[in-house]
């Protein structure tokens, strides 16, 4: 028997995925809710129990109490201010361990913190990529429409403006449309982002999404995420399509419900393509 799975779950269908494979698998899975992001409804055939965010200690209980050693983080997290928190008592002993540059840095530095205080304490994190296997995608246009020269200038434009923002620890995406950079992600999250860029574009040739993981970023946490709904906001912020990251081993952006996602594309006349960056070329047609 494989042995018991814990998981950790934010807000979205990411994580109720991850449960899902698991239980189809045969695995036996705990979840630890995390409270005002994940939504109990969704995971009653499932055992599971909601948990406030500071009550680290607590959350570490219920994983050791069933054996379990292979813990997943999944899901949408806002992130909030350390005043906000409440922690018990072995949240405070853990949470001292992340070390005051990882409480006050970005998110990667954050994440890469917590999965080393996970395995310091006799948890080996998975990514969710390595219990969903269908999560990243290969390099190449996934749907019915494909970018235009046009449309290949912005997504080389995106990636270098998501490379900067990746490597200053700041976020995983942008908009640019016709040269332009509408916009780009911080903590506010990508579904915000699409919907002010919205109020931002120009006439002519709609704009484009690009998703790209963050220059050393720990694949097991945190990866770019789209799925169905990032699709219908493009398409509500008159975009012309999304480009994302290819898979790179363990790493690249996940495509949560990859077959609708592609219909939804489809469907609104966008382009979802996978990209490696360092070999992307704007002339059409190139891989």
């Amino acid at each position: 028997m494989a042995p018991p799975l814990g998981l950790v779950a934010g807000g979205g269908r990411m994580p109720l995925r991850v449960a899902d494979a698991a239980a189809k698998a045969g695995r036996p899975l705990f979840c630890v809710l995390l409270d005002g992001f994940a939504d109990p409804a969704e995971y009653r055939t499932y055992p599971h129990e909601v948990v406030a965010l500071g009550r680290i200690g607590h959350m570490v209980g219920l994983m050791r109490a069933r054996g379990i050693r292979d813990l997943v983080l999944a899901g949408r997290v806002t992130r909030p201010s350390l005043l906000g928190f409440r922690f018990d008592a072995e949240g405070v002993r853990l949470v001292a361990k992340l070390g005051r540059a990882a409480l006050f840095g970005g998110d990667d530095r954050l994440l890469s913190a917590v999965l080393r205080v996970m395995r310091e304490e006799g948890f080996r994190p998975l990514g969710a990529q390595e219990v969903l296997d269908d999560l990243l995608v290969a390099e190449g246009v996934l749907g019915a429409h494909a970018p235009d020269a046009d449309a290949r200038a912005d997504i080389a434009r995106g990636i270098a403006v998501a490379r900067a923002l990746g490597t200053a620890d700041v976020g995983q995406g942008c908009v640019v449309q016709q040269g332009l950079v509408l916009g780009v992600e911080a903590i506010e999250g990508t579904d915000a982002l699409l919907a002010r860029c919205g109020t931002l574009r120009r006439e002519g040739p709609g704009g484009v999404l690009v998703k790209l993981v963050k220059p050393r970023q720990d694949v097991r946490a945190d990866l770019p995420v789209i799925g169905p709904d990032t699709v219908r906001n493009a398409a509500g912020a008159g975009l012309a399509g999304i480009a994302i990251e290819a898979r790179a081993g363990h790493a690249g952006t996940l495509v949560v419900d990859r077959a609708e996602t592609i219909a939804a594309a489809d469907a609104a006349g966008l382009f979802l393509i996978a990209i490696r960056p360092d070999l992307f070329s704007t002339s059409e047609g190139a891989s």
